[in-house]
């Protein structure tokens, strides 16, 4: 049964007086009901300000905004945040410091139908509670709770309504390592768990890949590539998508016949490709490395990350590429290696700077 839409942009666009570039630009997207979407890109992209647009706490300067069927902005149209049916999780959790837990998630509930204190909206706060794994905290204050706790009471107050979409702004950047990685299962499965709609802002791309249903990458105010997260990853649209969402590496390359050349090797000729010069994308666990005394690659530098180790490796041509490996295969600062790829036609993108490549790669050839 195909989902309906719960929330449809147009052609939407933000220009701030303070800045003549425009901080959002002709974005379009349609999130189906129950999905996850996550807005992936550096500081400065236009994330937040997309998401403030949707909250309604900024009014865009065209376009139009409909959630739940119904426009909420557009010409001549403006419907105010508190009617939006919305909810919000903030970066800093936002919670009221002088309010118990109890009382912190029933601010968030409609006074016009539930008085507080009512039967109905205990109930709601012990199910929320419940829902995020905190029961029988309601009298406890904010202070007297740890960060990650914080964060999911902050989570059930944006649920308490039982709002058609919520909107989460980067909100596991103020937690450390392990608490960010257990809490993004943990809020992937409490939105789907309640049905709800959501998109959350955030510049790590794991956390993206692990909680979104669909991940919309972000640069200079324009969406570059929305799709699931195996397509970000497996078939970036460009690439600045390319390597932000993977760190990938990029090697000049030469079209020759039906293959690209390189300085470590040939490489079938991706379809869809009409330019002579390139940049072959290499993923840093892809490469394989093989040591060698007559190899033409050294490596350069090792960091040991527990499960696996990332190398850094230099081409005759002088450039670095980054490799993972398993951590069984421990290589030592100097060693020559011969490079492989276990892709059998990587992606590849136009040269950024073609000249500047192609003379870096004709030296390397001629090497």
């Amino acid at each position: 049964m195909k989902k309906p839409a719960i929330l449809h942009l147009h052609d939407l666009s933000k220009k701030f007086s303070s800045n003549p570039t425009p901080a959002i630009a002709n974005v379009s997207l349609t999130l189906k009901q129950g999905d996850l979407l996550g807005l992936l890109g550096p500081s400065g992209c236009g994330k937040t300000t997309l998401l403030r647009i949707l909250a309604g706490f900024e009014q865009p300067c065209s376009g139009t905004v409909e959630l739940g069927g119904k426009l909420v902005s557009g010409p001549g149209c403006w419907v105010a945040p508190e009617h939006r049916n919305t909810g919000m999780v903030f970066q800093d959790y936002a919670l009221f410091p002088h309010l118990t837990i109890a009382e912190n998630l029933g601010f968030g509930l409609k006074r016009g139908k539930q008085r507080n204190g009512s039967r109905q909206i205990k109930e709601r706060i012990s199910e929320v509670l419940d829902l995020v794994g905190l029961a029988g905290l309601e009298k406890r204050y904010p202070h007297e709770l740890s960060g990650g706790q914080q964060q999911r009471i902050a989570l059930a107050r944006a649920l308490a309504p039982q709002p058609e979409i919520i909107l989460l702004d980067e909100p596991l950047s103020n937690l450390d390592l392990q608490v960010r990685q257990r809490l993004r299962h943990d809020i992937r499965r409490i939105l789907k768990a309640s049905g709800t709609s959501a998109i959350f802002v955030t510049h790590d791309q794991e956390e993206a890949l692990a909680i979104s249903d669909t991940i919309g990458v972000m640069r200079d105010g324009k969406l570059e590539q929305i799709g699931t997260p195996e397509e970000i990853y497996t078939q970036p649209a460009s690439r600045f998508v390319a390597e932000f969402v993977s760190q990938a590496n990029f090697l000049p390359a030469q079209r020759k016949g039906n293959c690209w050349k390189t300085e470590i090797g040939e490489f079938e000729f991706p379809s869809g490709s009409t330019w002579d010069m390139g940049e072959l994308m290499l993923r840093e666990e892809e490469i394989l490395l093989k040591p060698d005394l007559s190899g033409p690659v050294v490596v350069r530098d090792r960091q040991f990350l527990g499960r696996e180790y990332r190398y850094c490796v230099q081409t005759p041509s002088g450039q670095r590429l980054h490799a993972r490996t398993a951590a069984h295969t421990q290589l030592s600062v100097g060693t020559r290696v011969q490079l492989s790829i276990a892709a059998l036609a990587p992606p590849v993108f136009p040269s950024t700077s073609i000249e500047s490549k192609k003379s870096e790669l004709e030296l390397a050839l001629v090497r």
